[in-house]
């Protein structure tokens, strides 16, 4: 096998998840990111055994060797390494590894080996759930597309729970615990939300009931931005539905099947089933 072969084949294994090898390839690289986690959280906790800190500390050795040959594989068998370097997941997989070496310049810094949780989101290539990206597409569609009626809706929230928290301070006074108005009105956001930490509360009738009425208004307030975004997204998936309704590159990509296919020249991902050269170098994705 030549030079380039050996390349190509190790980033058929490392890159893509259609195949076999690579597929096992991902599931061990998961688990081993699972069990690291697992050990950063260990080696957090106090009153273990010795030689339990010990098997932590070099099986986190372990792991992170095993990811920087990784993340060395991943340059060397692009033909642009900077695409990978400066990319998401490659920042990521750098940001992951460096912790534990330097440990040996900062104290504490291997607890910061937690950022190879994020590492997890290659699941959505083993799992190959990337055609439902169209969907995810729609829904952040249909939240930029409320963001102004939701705006409103926010401002007008804001300017009820002044209104309230002032008249609340004038209800209650300092004696019951509202000594100025923003305390007033952080009592109102508190209470409007549902979350209600107790520190502040009315003593009076008629604080008491102002209060009740706040209490059932913030039922139905956080019901309010769920409705927008859920009429905008299903006014969306409508017109989508219609024949003569024009859509969008990107919106057309998102509904044809993609698989995990990597472009070994430009680090390109997205590309159909069944396709013999990338979307956006043109380089040939299957050397025969």
């Amino acid at each position: 096998m030549s030079k380039g072969q050996t390349r190509d084949k190790i980033h058929e294994i490392i890159y893509e998840a259609d195949t076999p090898m690579g597929k096992l390839f991902d599931v061990v690289l998961l688990i081993l990111i699972l069990i690291s986690i697992i050990f950063v959280m260990l080696e957090s906790v106090a009153g273990l055994d010795k030689w339990i800190y010990e098997w932590l500390y070099y099986g986190e050795w372990f792991i992170t060797i095993f990811f920087t040959i990784e993340y060395i594989l991943r340059i060397i068998s692009i033909r642009k390494p900077s695409k990978y370097i400066f990319s998401f997941y490659g920042i990521i997989d750098l940001l992951s590894t460096l912790p534990l070496y330097l440990s040996f310049i900062l104290a504490g810094s291997t607890y910061l080996l937690t950022v190879r949780a994020l590492r997890l989101l290659r699941v959505f290539r083993i799992l190959k759930i990337a055609r439902f990206i169209g969907e995810s597409n729609k829904l952040v569609k249909a939240i930029k597309d409320s963001t102004p009626k939701i705006l409103v809706f926010l401002f007008s929230v804001l300017v009820m729970c002044i209104i309230s928290g002032t008249l609340m301070y004038l209800i209650e006074g300092e004696a019951s615990g509202f000594k100025s108005i923003p305390v007033s009105v952080y009592w109102c956001i508190v209470t409007l939300t549902t979350v209600g930490f107790g520190d502040i509360a009315p003593v009076t009738p008629l604080g008491q009931l102002l209060a009740a009425i706040i209490m059932i208004l913030g039922y139905g307030i956080i019901a309010v931005p769920t409705g927008i975004v859920s009429a905008e997204y299903v006014n969306k998936d409508n017109h989508s539905n219609k024949g003569d309704i024009k859509i969008t590159k990107e919106e057309r990509d998102a509904l044809v099947h993609i698989n995990t296919q990597v472009c070994r020249h430009c680090n390109a991902t997205k590309h159909q089933d069944n396709a013999k050269y990338c979307h956006k170098c043109g380089f040939i994705l299957n050397e025969e």
